[in-house]
C-alpha cells in the first residue's frame, strides 16, 4: 500500500505526463488547480481513497475525460470541484 506522500507523488507524475491528446492538455490546469502538493492541502483528501498507481492514473484519466466531455457548459474549476465531491 502506498504511503500519502508517495500517493501525491504518483499524482503529480501522472499529470506531468502528456500523451499529446487533446484530454492530456488538461492536466496541467489540474497541476494549477491543486497548486499545493503536500499532506496539508484538503483537496487532495481524494488520494486516502487509492491504494495504487494505477487508480490514481485511471482517476486521471476518467476527469480529462469529464473536463473534454464538459467544457463547453461548465469552467474547469468547476468539473474539477464536481468530480472531487462525486468522488
Amino acid at each position: 500500500m502506498l504511503s500519502f506522500d508517495e500517493k501525491i507523488s504518483c499524482l503529480v507524475n501522472s499529470l506531468n505526463k502528456t500523451e499529446e491528446n487533446y484530454a492530456d492538455s488538461f492536466r496541467t490546469e489540474l497541476l494549477f488547480f491543486f497548486d499545493e502538493f503536500n499532506a496539508e492541502n484538503p483537496l487532495l483528501s481524494f488520494l486516502k481513497d487509492f491504494d495504487s498507481n494505477s487508480e490514481i492514473e485511471n482517476w486521471i484519466n476518467k476527469l480529462t475525460s469529464r473536463i473534454v466531455m464538459k467544457e463547453d457548459d461548465l469552467e474547469v474549476n468547476e468539473i474539477i470541484n464536481d468530480y472531487l465531491e462525486l468522488g
